[in-house]
């Protein structure tokens, strides 16, 4: 089936004269799919002869048939039934594809609200990038927006689209967007020049355009007539939170920008320069409530992914959280991340909820407040309301790697093991390079049986990341239960040694322990990381590779102590 529908795609694109990397009629969605997008023009009764001239442009296909085609038709007449045969061949290889693809699950959903896009600025002249700038223009703008009646797309799925030489009705259609917001930005002395342009993602026309020419220092004037601009061009109402500017001190935005820009990269040594300029910008306004999420957030960051002791960062995060609330308690971002902090550090499971509900009351399509919230429900075993929440989250920012591999791993939660591994793939086709989706999907590998996928891709994992202990453990882990003991062995002995000159969680060490068959041990680096507060004990109640040990009283009461009832995964999917 999946060869023959690429092969009716393949012959769609030749009828519709689609070069190769070319995506003005069908889009592909690696590993998901394809999307029919063409451009749509109406025409009214004098249309005829637009039609007859797009046709004689066709290039002809010919067409083998095993017996003349009867019809007394020839010359222009001829070519005319050509043309009608081959629109018929490719209505119904579109409705193939579409019969197709409404029963496999599509990357970008669609939803009845309007979808916009906005792309990250680009440069006036090449040579002068600030590319933290031009992401900041876009964020600020996604921000204001996001509040009112429009499905907003978000930073990180639109930071992808950079390039200079980047076509934004493309990215428009990747990304799902009925409206497109691309433009320019350049500073000047204490000038900034700014030009921007709202597009219908359908059919290219220009909703709506404007350049500014303003005082650095009117940035956030400029921000708010654009973000005006928009809603008014596509008829939707500004939520409550457009007008707000959280700082009116250049500065502080301005290394608040810095600090988003790098933080985006999600790899350990930009988050601690993420960090500097965060605690810079709280330095500059004192309430700059959104820096002090910025601030929050890359202490979590340096904890969970940079395998930072949890005692050394998580009261800081959790300060920042509860700075930026006192600040402004309206503030989505910053209930969010307390929740996170609350999950990840304090496992108090009902009071983190309340965070991420209060968040989502307070902007219900925020992506990072669905995907914290399913991160929650995953790991105490409610797995139906996991897959619904990550899901959105999905749907809101649909290019993210970190929504799109946690999915995998939540299925994996909900004992959906081969679902996870499609899912994990498909996040691999977007990204190859994503070491979150090698390390999940070694994890689902082993729980297959297939050890040497798995080593295979925790290596990749590792290769990846010269930080996380994470792809040591899991490809060690697969190794022991292939019978491969002496180089788990060696893997083992490779973290023991590393926990001599820097943090390696202990449930890292745990996990081979237990993956050699020496439960005991596998026992007390559990309770070490109980005691260390290791951020993966949250897994405990839901990862499949400790099942052995759920009848063992230590981990009985390892359970307890954490919050977690005694059921078993099972007995909450």
């Amino acid at each position: 089936e999946e060869n023959n529908l690429n092969q009716n795609i393949s012959t769609l694109r030749r009828v519709f004269g689609e070069k190769p990397g070319e995506h003005r009629f069908i889009v592909t969605i690696s590993g998901h799919g394809y999307r029919f997008v063409p451009y749509v023009k109406v025409v009214g009764e004098s249309g005829g002869s637009e039609l007859e001239a797009a046709a004689e442009k066709l290039e002809p296909i010919e067409i083998k048939e095993s017996r003349p085609i009867p019809g007394p038709y020839t010359g222009n007449r001829r070519s005319i039934a050509v043309y009608v045969f081959v629109g018929l061949l490719a209505l119904g290889l579109i409705a193939g594809v579409l019969y197709h693809s409404k029963n496999s699950t599509s990357l970008v959903s669609h939803s009845r609200s309007k979808t916009i896009a906005v792309l990250p600025f680009k440069p006036l002249v090449a040579g002068s990038r600030n590319q933290a700038l031009e992401m900041g223009m876009a964020d600020a703008l996604i921000s204001k927006l996001a509040g009112g009646e429009i499905i907003v797309r978000r930073l990180s799925s639109v930071s992808r689209y950079v390039a200079l030489e980047q076509d934004s009705l493309i990215a428009g259609r990747e990304l799902g967007a009925e409206i497109v917001l691309d433009g320019t930005i350049q500073t000047a002395g204490d000038r900034i020049r700014v030009s921007a342009e709202l597009l219908r993602v359908g059919d290219g026309k220009q909703l709506w355009a404007g350049q500014f020419d303003e005082n650095f220092a009117d940035i956030f004037a400029v921000q708010d007539s654009i973000s005006e601009k928009v809603a008014a061009a596509v008829k939707i109402p500004l939520g409550d939170n457009a007008k707000k500017h959280y700082t009116e001190n250049v500065e502080a935005y301005q290394l608040y920008m810095k600090g988003r820009f790098h933080v985006l990269k999600t790899i350990k040594s930009e988050t601690e320069i993420a960090l500097t300029y965060f605690q810079q910008a709280t330095e500059a306004d004192p309430n700059y409530a959104l820096a002090y999420v910025g601030l929050a957030d890359a202490y979590r960051g340096l904890a969970v992914g940079g395998e930072m002791p949890s005692a050394e960062f998580f009261p800081r995060a959790k300060a920042a959280a509860n700075k930026a609330i006192e600040i402004d308690n309206t503030l989505a971002e910053a209930h969010a991340i307390l929740g996170h902090v609350i999950f990840w550090y304090g496992w108090d499971w009902n009071a983190a909820e309340n965070e991420y509900k209060h968040a989502l009351e307070l902007d219900p399509n925020s992506a990072d407040s669905l995907k914290f919230y399913a991160h929650l429900l995953s790991c105490t075993g409610r797995h139906s309301e996991a897959l619904a929440k990550i899901k959105r989250a999905r749907e809101i920012d649909p290019l993210n790697l970190g929504i799109n591999a946690l999915e995998g791993l939540f299925l994996l939660h909900a004992g959906q093991t081969d679902e996870a591994i499609n899912s994990l793939q498909r996040t691999l086709d977007l990204d190859p390079n994503y070491r979150l989706a090698h390390v999940f999907a070694a994890r689902a590998y082993s729980e297959k049986g297939m050890f040497a996928e798995a080593v295979a891709e925790a290596s990749k994992g590792r290769d990846l990341s010269a930080v996380s202990s994470e792809p040591i453990a899991f490809g060690a882990y697969a190794l022991a239960k292939s019978s491969k003991v002496a180089e788990a062995q060696a893997a083992l002995d490779e973290l023991l040694r590393l926990s001599q000159t820097r943090y390696v969680p202990p449930t890292s060490v745990a996990l081979i322990y237990n993956g050699l068959g020496k439960r005991d041990k596998a026992l007390e680096y559990l309770e070490k990381g109980f005691t260390e507060k290791d951020v993966r004990m949250v897994f405990l109640k839901v990862e499949p590779k400790w099942n052995n040990l759920r009848n063992e009283p230590r981990f009985v009461e390892l359970m307890k102590e954490m919050n977690y009832s005694g059921r078993t995964m099972k007995d909450t999917r």
